[in-house]
Formats: structure tokens, sequence, C-alpha cells
């Protein structure tokens, strides 16, 4: 694993810096908002705003890469994501805020984009599981710690904004004096949905449920945290517990994916996020430690999704297409994410507690139910062809025989059964 990774462990670093910051925004945005006291529906919104960014960062990002390259591409989305986060300490009204939201999410899209086709270009079939899971297990641990960042100052002020805005510049120096060889450049760019989605429709959708129950989560989570009653620094335990749950949770899931169906395994996971989703809510009406530990169960579980849902779809892919299935796949987890906090905000106004995970549990039953049921008939389909397969060796076989026993006769013509006579 370390070979595997060698070559990258400047793009990794910088990963580590980037998303720390990104973690400590994360958390405080909602947090600040609150204290301002912005509706329920513009903190839903400003979730939203973030993934309709992201989403057209999944769109526009393969053609910055290909115009630019991978390592450029990173270091300008790094430093305009720095001043749009200082900017959101400047000016603390719900209009702005969301524009800098839909600024912040374009630029992490095509960030993902040049990290994702970066390590899957670096893996195969056998490793990509264990490598994305890699990355991912740093994703989240470093994200907990920016997430428990929020302790260190008040969040009414600006020095946290600050602090995450230095994070994620310096997060462009490890990959700007980075000397391992970048990707290969991107000749062609394009975004057939179709043939994404046709490559593995279960991955496609798996990608949209974790986009509708994730986003939701990153958006509402430290809302739920304060109407169950705990204050700033049971938000930070909560987001920090949930997030090192699902660090912890991607090493066996990916290493399971690599020794297993995946698409099967999607079911599997789907099912257990929908159960722990149901330990959540009721922990919310137990002390901080109870929730703790039902957030980071739920967190090992909800999180290794994406994961496996990548690494499936990518198994089909050719070495050139893996820019186009990391931008799909993206893609499709940022139009989950754009209405799942709006969605969630109706099941936190009917179910003042548990609305949030509620939400989260419905999504994963019907991701399972939509899966199960593509598999059988994936299985269905399989059957079918081995069956007319099998009838067509047969029939070959008694055309053969035929064509075999001609040839025989009459190479033979002292074999062939005397005619009766007339």
């Amino acid at each position: 694993m370390m070979r595997t990774l060698a070559p990258v462990a400047a793009l990794l670093f910088a990963v580590a810096l980037l998303l720390a910051g990104n973690g400590l925004l994360g958390t405080l945005i909602p947090v600040r908002a609150q204290i301002e006291d912005f509706s329920i529906f513009s903190i839903g919104l400003l979730g939203s705003t973030y993934f309709v960014g992201f989403a057209s960062g999944c769109f526009y990002g393969p053609h910055l890469v290909q115009r630019v390259g991978h390592i450029r591409t990173f270091t300008a989305m790094a430093a305009i994501v720095s001043a749009v986060v200082l900017g959101h300490g400047m000016v603390v009204l719900p209009l702005p805020w969301w524009i800098m939201r839909v600024l912040t999410g374009f630029c992490f899209a095509v960030l993902y984009i040049v990290i994702e086709s970066w390590l899957n270009e670096r893996s195969t079939n056998e490793t990509r599981g264990s490598v994305l899971s890699a990355y991912l297990v740093i994703n989240l641990t470093v994200m907990t710690v920016g997430q428990m960042m929020i302790t260190l100052s008040d969040p009414a002020g600006l020095g946290l904004f600050a602090l995450a805005s230095i994070l994620v510049s310096i997060a462009a120096v490890p990959v700007a004096l980075s000397v391992s060889t970048a990707p290969r450049p991107i000749v062609t760019v394009r975004l057939r949905f179709k043939k994404i989605f046709a490559t593995s429709p279960v991955a496609f959708t798996a990608c949209v449920a974790v986009g509708l129950a994730n986003g939701a989560f990153w958006t509402l989570g430290p809302l739920f945290v304060q109407r169950a009653g705990f204050d700033v620094g049971g938000v930070a335990l909560f987001m920090s517990a949930t997030v090192l749950g699902g660090a912890l949770g991607q090493w066996p899931v990916g290493r399971l994916s690599d020794n297993t169906d995946r698409a099967q395994l999607i079911v599997w996971v789907a099912l257990a996020a929908a159960v722990l989703g149901v330990a959540v809510v009721g922990a919310g009406f137990l002390s901080l430690h109870w929730l703790l530990l039902a957030a980071a169960c739920w967190g090992a579980v909800a999180f290794p999704l994406y994961a496996v849902a990548v690494a499936q779809a990518n198994d089909h892919a050719k070495p050139d297409e893996f820019v186009e299935i990391s931008s799909g796949m993206l893609l499709a987890y940022a139009a989950g994410a754009v209405i799942g906090p709006v969605i969630a905000t109706i099941f936190m106004k009917l179910i003042e507690t548990g609305g949030l995970y509620v939400f989260t549990i419905t999504i994963h039953l019907l991701l399972v139910v939509y899966a199960w049921r593509q598999l059988a008939r994936e299985t269905r389909i399989a059957a079918g062809e081995h069956l007319l397969s099998a009838s067509q060796a047969l029939q070959s076989s008694a055309t053969i025989s035929t064509v075999f026993d001609a040839e025989m006769q009459e190479s033979n013509p002292g074999t062939q059964e005397p005619r009766p006579d007339n």
C-alpha cells in the first residue's frame, strides 16, 4: 500500500490540509448561521447552494483540467476557496453566503476531480477499493480534526474563518512544489450520462442516495445536535464522532469490496446505515455518550458507500475514462446533495428532533430496494443469456453431428444401410 501511495504522497498531504480547513468550515457555517438567527430554510439552502456550485464544477472541472493540467487547476481552486472563506467572516448575510457557498462548492468539485482521477490512474482493479479507502480515511480523519477546531475560538468572530483560510492556502504548496509525475493530460473530456449510468446503475444510484443522505447530514447535522439540547462542544464532538467512525469504517469496507461483489456490498451497507440511523434517533433522547457512539457507528457504514460505488463504476472503465467516471459520480452525488438538505428541512419541521435521520433512513431503504431489484434483474438476464448460449451450443452440436455422420457415410459407402428393393 505504501508503494502504491508513494507517487501521490504530496497530493495526499495537500488533501489533509485542504480538508482540515473544509471540515472546520463545514461545522462553523451552520453554527454561525444559527447564532445569527438564520431560518432553518436558509440554513438548508446553505447546503443546497454549495452543491449547486459542486454540480457546476463537475461539468466544467474536466475542461479546466484539460486546459491547464492537474497541478495548476488544484492550486487555482485552492486560492479561490481561501479568499471566499474569509468573505464569510466579513459579510454575514444569507444572500452573500449563498453566493459564496456556490463558489466554494464549484472549487471543491474541481479539486475532488483532480484528486480522485489522479488516484484512480495510480491504482488497478485489484487495489482500487483499498486505495480509495485509504484516501478517504485521510479525508475523514483530518476533517475530524478540522471540526474539533471550532472549539479553539468564538464562532461569532472572524478568527475561525481566518484559520480555515490559512489551512486551504497552505494546501496548495505541496502540490505546486511536488516533483512527482502528474497524471497524463486529458485528450478529450465528455460527460456521457447514459453511458456512465449504463456502466453501473447501482453505483450511479448509490452516489445519488449518498448525496441525498450525506448532503443533508453535513448541512443539518449541527442543527440536529443543538435541537437535541447540546452545546457547541457537543456539536463538535458529534460531527467528529460521525466522521471518525466513517474514517474507521473505510478500510474494512474497502478491503471487503476488493474481495466480494461490490454491487451486493452496496445493498448490505445501505441496509446497515438505515438500521443505525434508527439507533441515532433513539440515542438523541439519551445521553451525549450514547449519541456519539451511535453517530460513529452510523458514519462507519454511511460514509464508505461512496467509495464502494466509485470503485464499482471504475472497475468497468478504461484508463482514459477515469476523469469522466469521477466527474459523473461526483455529479450524481451533487445532484442528490442539492435537494437533500431542502427535503430534510421538511422532515425536521414535521419531526422536531429526529427528522434528519428519519430522512436518511428513508433514503437508504429506498437504495436497498432499488439495488436489490436491479441485481435480481441482472441475474435473470445473465441466466437467460446462459440458457440461450447453452441452447445454441446444443444446436451447433446437433448440426456438427449430422454433417459428421453424412461425411462418414460418403467416405464409407459399405457402412450405409441397404435400401429395400422396390
